[in-house]
Protein backbone atom coordinates (compact mmCIF):
# COMPACT_ATOMS: atom_id res chain seq x y z
CA UNK A 1 0.00 0.00 0.00
CA UNK A 2 1.04 3.23 -0.47
CA UNK A 3 0.94 5.03 3.33
CA UNK A 4 1.14 9.14 3.45
CA UNK A 5 1.53 11.43 6.70
CA UNK A 6 1.16 14.99 6.40
CA UNK A 7 1.31 17.80 8.88
CA UNK A 8 -0.44 21.17 7.82
CA UNK A 9 0.35 24.07 10.00
CA UNK A 10 -2.27 26.52 9.66
CA UNK A 11 -2.78 29.66 9.91
CA UNK A 12 -4.37 30.94 13.70
CA UNK A 13 -7.65 32.36 12.25
CA UNK A 14 -8.01 29.08 10.04
CA UNK A 15 -7.57 26.61 12.50
CA UNK A 16 -10.83 25.87 14.10
CA UNK A 17 -12.83 26.32 10.08
CA UNK A 18 -10.06 23.18 9.03
CA UNK A 19 -12.26 20.61 9.12
CA UNK A 20 -14.83 22.82 7.25
CA UNK A 21 -12.73 24.23 4.41
CA UNK A 22 -11.28 20.02 4.06
CA UNK A 23 -14.94 18.28 4.59
CA UNK A 24 -15.91 17.78 0.69
CA UNK A 25 -11.71 17.09 -0.01
CA UNK A 26 -12.42 14.23 2.55
CA UNK A 27 -15.52 12.69 1.63
CA UNK A 28 -14.72 12.87 -1.94
CA UNK A 29 -11.46 11.24 -1.01
CA UNK A 30 -12.86 8.54 1.15
CA UNK A 31 -15.14 7.61 -1.61
CA UNK A 32 -12.33 6.53 -4.28
CA UNK A 33 -11.55 3.00 -5.63
CA UNK A 34 -8.52 2.15 -3.70
CA UNK A 35 -8.53 4.50 -1.13
CA UNK A 36 -8.10 2.59 1.90
CA UNK A 37 -8.42 5.56 4.83
CA UNK A 38 -7.90 9.17 5.19
CA UNK A 39 -7.85 10.30 8.80
CA UNK A 40 -7.26 13.85 9.94
CA UNK A 41 -6.10 14.62 13.96
CA UNK A 42 -4.94 17.64 16.08
CA UNK A 43 -2.20 17.85 16.88
CA UNK A 44 -1.59 17.73 21.15
CA UNK A 45 1.74 20.37 20.85
CA UNK A 46 0.58 22.68 18.79
CA UNK A 47 -3.41 23.38 18.10
CA UNK A 48 -2.68 24.74 14.87
CA UNK A 49 -1.39 21.77 13.45
CA UNK A 50 -3.47 19.29 11.78
CA UNK A 51 -2.09 15.74 10.55
CA UNK A 52 -3.58 13.74 7.96
CA UNK A 53 -2.60 9.76 7.64
CA UNK A 54 -3.41 8.12 4.71
CA UNK A 55 -3.73 4.87 2.70
CA UNK A 56 -4.19 3.98 -1.07
CA UNK A 57 -3.99 0.56 -2.85
CA UNK A 58 -0.69 0.52 -4.43
CA UNK A 59 -2.22 1.98 -8.03
CA UNK A 60 -5.13 4.36 -6.17
CA UNK A 61 -2.78 7.44 -5.90
CA UNK A 62 -2.08 8.48 -8.79
CA UNK A 63 -5.57 8.57 -9.87
CA UNK A 64 -6.57 10.84 -6.17
CA UNK A 65 -3.36 13.39 -7.22
CA UNK A 66 -5.14 13.76 -10.61
CA UNK A 67 -8.69 14.10 -9.64
CA UNK A 68 -10.35 17.21 -9.66
CA UNK A 69 -11.04 17.24 -6.17
CA UNK A 70 -7.63 16.65 -5.09
CA UNK A 71 -6.60 19.88 -7.59
CA UNK A 72 -9.49 21.99 -5.73
CA UNK A 73 -8.23 21.31 -2.48
CA UNK A 74 -4.81 21.98 -3.51
CA UNK A 75 -6.76 26.06 -4.27
CA UNK A 76 -8.40 26.16 -1.50
CA UNK A 77 -6.16 24.83 1.45
CA UNK A 78 -2.85 27.05 0.79
CA UNK A 79 -5.18 30.37 1.56
CA UNK A 80 -5.16 28.69 5.20
CA UNK A 81 -1.25 27.14 5.37
CA UNK A 82 1.21 29.07 7.17
CA UNK A 83 3.87 26.94 5.60
CA UNK A 84 4.22 23.99 2.56
CA UNK A 85 2.95 20.83 4.36
CA UNK A 86 5.59 18.21 5.49
CA UNK A 87 5.25 14.82 3.67
CA UNK A 88 6.28 11.54 4.17
CA UNK A 89 4.67 9.30 0.96
CA UNK A 90 6.43 5.25 1.16
CA UNK A 91 4.80 2.20 0.29
CA UNK A 92 4.61 -0.84 2.34
CA UNK A 93 3.48 -3.91 2.96
CA UNK A 94 -0.34 -4.62 3.60
CA UNK A 95 -3.72 -2.94 3.17
CA UNK A 96 -4.90 -2.50 6.87
CA UNK A 97 -3.58 -1.70 10.23
CA UNK A 98 -1.68 -4.41 12.32
CA UNK A 99 -1.95 -5.37 15.94
CA UNK A 100 0.41 -3.92 18.18
CA UNK A 101 2.28 -7.03 19.87
CA UNK A 102 3.74 -5.13 22.64
CA UNK A 103 0.27 -3.90 24.18
CA UNK A 104 -2.38 -6.41 24.14
CA UNK A 105 -5.57 -5.80 25.49
CA UNK A 106 -7.64 -8.92 26.56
Amino acid sequence: MIFIVVKFKVKPEWTDRWPELTANFTAATRSEPGNLWFDWSRSLEDPNEYVLVEAFKDDAAAAHVNSDHFQQAMKDMVQALVETPRIINTVIDGEDWSRMGELTVE
